[in-house]
């Protein structure tokens, strides 16, 4: 199973809400719903999360057994 909770401990320590992430960086309001659903997003929405976070894979998602 797929976390998203790294998610947003990373958006809330840079500082970036899910507005902002949508209107200032271009990011799909859809696959912030999807993650927000705990559904599977592609790795160029991570590789794109990443980029803007500035941050690494796990800043992103963890996988929960």
């Amino acid at each position: 199973m797929v976390s998203y909770e790294p998610l947003w401990r990373t958006l809330e320590e840079k500082g970036i809400n899910q507005y902002r992430l949508i209107r200032y960086y271009n990011f799909s309001p859809g696959q912030l719903s999807r993650i927000k659903h705990g559904e599977h997003i592609s790795t160029r929405t991570v590789d794109k999360l990443c980029a803007i976070l500035d941050c690494q894979v796990d800043d992103i998602f963890e996988i929960i057994e």
